[in-house]
């Protein structure tokens, strides 16, 4: 990769993004390490591509739109729910204080902590485990982000495990989706239903 591409990827999608951190993070990543080797030609096109067992790397925009949602600060702990390619958990790792990341297929982890740890990151914790149950033992988190569609549920475990004054943006419904906001004041989860979105769904259980 030359550093031009993810820099022009970041200048494309200024339009839609005003978060100038986000834009700042996705200029810095080099989406192609997170990409298989035969889909790496398309690496920086504004689209979702397959990364193999059955999950995809998401839509540049969708994913910047998500971090922005988030309002990511330098201290924030964050868990980020469906690892996949690791590329969402880079982004974030450049935003937050740190990131678990928590994804159900052992090779998918593997191969994105690989590809993270290649860049010198060191501030993502993996964990091979079901997204649906969050990360209790680390909670709570400044911001959650769920990288599938949660179905017509709303994420009730995940929420719970957000810190006062926590973020968590998901993807939420079935025939069609939209990223769902919720925000925890107190006692209270104050929910904002933000734009149409297509995520592969988030499947109950470990895949080992």
């Amino acid at each position: 990769m030359s550093p031009r591409e993810a820099a022009d990827l970041a200048h494309l999608l200024r339009p839609a993004i005003g978060d100038e951190r986000v834009l700042a993070a996705i200029a810095s990543i080099p989406r192609e390490r997170f990409v298989p080797a035969d889909r790496r030609d398309r690496a920086y096109a504004n689209i979702a591509l397959p990364i193999g067992s059955g999950q995809t790397i998401s839509q540049p925009l969708v994913v910047a739109r998500m971090l922005e949602a988030l309002r990511l600060q330098p201290t924030d702990r964050v868990l980020d729910v469906g690892t996949g390619s690791g590329y969402h958990a880079a982004l974030i790792s450049l935003l937050a204080g740190h990131v678990y990341t928590v994804e159900r297929h052992r090779k998918l982890s593997t191969t994105a902590e690989r590809a993270i740890r290649d860049l010198g990151i060191d501030n993502v914790t993996f964990v091979v485990g079901d997204g649906w149950d969050g990360l209790p033992s680390e909670a709570p988190f400044d911001a959650i982000n769920v990288a599938a569609a949660t179905g017509d549920a709303e994420p009730y475990a995940l929420e719970r495990q957000l810190a006062d004054g926590g973020r968590l943006v998901a993807p939420v419904g079935s025939a069609e989706q939209h990223l769902m906001l919720t925000r925890r004041s107190g006692d209270r989860l104050l929910r904002a239903q933000l734009e149409a979105v297509q995520f592969v769904p988030l499947v109950h259980g470990s895949a080992e």
